[in-house]
């Protein structure tokens, strides 16, 4: 298995992120707006790398030293969080590498981080997340507000996870 790990944004991430990008598949699927050109996309990750404030998180996911996608923490405050992933690559996707990033970012949202509750939204129509969402523990806690999600407006699930319930 290869080496997994996450690390801080760095210069030279933003190409990277262009390039994802590019794919239509992989825009659909995160939400990000298809067809931006390459300079609004690295502007765009140069702001996030620079920081967007204490309440965001956003570390690389790294696979033997090559960025591979990226997980955050979003709206977070002493006790919570808001989880989300990407993976850059959908040929790298369903082969694990998700739940082993997100166990990562979570098990540093509980243990360095100190949080208390990590929440999560996913569309209802995305089964790949939501089986992510089981297998790292989160439990579905109800229905958020509806949200565009591959061009159509669908039903989001809400999930939480608590330090209590998550094995490290």
């Amino acid at each position: 298995m290869a080496d997994l790990s996450l690390r801080p944004l760095r210069p030279g991430d933003e190409g990277t992120a262009a390039r994802w990008g590019q794919d239509r598949e992989f825009c659909l699927a995160n939400g990000w707006t298809p067809g931006l050109s390459e300079r609004v996309l690295r502007r765009h990750w140069l702001t996030v790398m620079a920081g967007v404030g204490p309440d965001f998180l956003r570390l690389g996911i790294e696979e033997d030293g090559r960025l591979i996608g990226y997980t955050d923490l979003a709206d977070l405050t002493r006790t919570s969080g808001e989880f989300g992933i990407a993976l850059g690559d959908p040929a790298a996707w369903g082969q694990g590498r998700g739940t082993r990033a997100g166990r990562l970012m979570l098990a540093h949202a509980f243990g360095p981080l100190g949080l208390l509750e990590v929440r999560a939204e996913v569309h209802a129509p995305n089964a790949r997340s939501h089986a992510l969402m089981r297998r790292l523990g989160f439990v579905r806690a109800g229905e958020g507000e509806p949200d565009l999600y591959r061009g159509e407006r669908v039903p989001v699930w809400r999930y939480h996870l608590t330090r209590d319930a998550f094995t490290f």
